[in-house]
């Protein structure tokens, strides 16, 4: 059964897409960034540029998203290719982890691709991201991605948020024995990561810890937008903010 008493060494995990973002969880106080490319679309791979700059700036761990597009985790033999020579890149640019997640048409984790690609993230901290909570059986994947060797596993319970899926979270830390870790990831915010945590017996907790900001740009096309239906303003965007982070720590240690 989880130890549902205080916890005094709880991870906070910040997803970021910026370099301002991955200052300001440092600076808050973050144990380590999961970095990103486009968060509208749950997050891809970032650039080559963007992963050099994020590991130059920051002293904590960098973990780096392999996702080649958004949409689904069932995977094109080319998609696959690229995803394989994106942990390269990433072991090259000294990065400590990398993130990802592969699936079969069936809902199980593909697990001939996924051993593949833990094998060739060696030595890095490899974590199967959010493709879990996409799986037909998380109780059956978990023991999967255990014998396949992964470190870490993020979901939410398979709900839209942990606080919702917090029933299956606990399950699922029951059921791994310290083998694998579990990481609630989804609407963690200080309102809810003590109960959460208290709830769950979870160690680590992935948020983004973020806000909406206005653009500087004064002129604007009134006739013209970049934007997709992914995000409904080139002119707004998202940046993790240091007091949040701080906040979120402090919440995750209290009664």
């Amino acid at each position: 059964m989880p130890d549902n008493t205080r916890r005094k060494s709880i991870t906070l995990e910040v997803c970021i897409d910026s370099v301002a973002s991955g200052l300001a969880a440092q600076e808050g106080g973050a144990h380590r960034v999961e970095l990103c490319g486009n968060l509208n679309e749950g997050g891809v791979t970032p650039s080559a540029g963007m992963i050099l700059q994020v590991r130059k700036m920051l002293d904590i761990p960098v973990h780096v998203m392999i996702r080649p597009r958004g949409g689904d985790f069932l995977y094109a033999s080319d998609e696959y290719e690229v995803m394989k020579r994106d942990i390269e890149s990433v072991k090259e640019l000294g990065c400590e982890g990398v993130v990802f997640g592969i699936l079969n048409s069936n809902g199980s984790v593909d697990s001939k691709r996924t051993r593949e690609l833990t094998d060739r993230a060696t030595p890095l901290v490899t974590t199967f991201h959010r493709a879990f909570d996409m799986t037909s059986n998380p109780y059956e994947s978990l023991d999967c991605l255990v014998d396949l060797g992964l470190d870490m596993v993020l979901t939410s319970g398979q709900k839209p948020t942990a606080w919702e899926g917090r029933e299956t979270l606990k399950a699922l830390v029951e059921q791994t024995r310290n083998r694998i870790e579990i990481m609630a990831g989804s609407g963690i915010s200080k309102a809810n990561v003590a109960d959460i945590i208290r709830q769950t017996g979870i160690t680590s907790v992935h948020a983004s810890a973020s806000d909406t900001y206005e653009s500087d740009m004064k002129y604007r096309n009134a006739e013209m937008t970049m934007s997709s239906g992914f995000h409904p303003s080139e002119y707004i965007r998202r940046q993790t903010q240091v007091e949040s982070v701080r906040v979120i720590i402090m919440s995750s240690s209290s009664d």
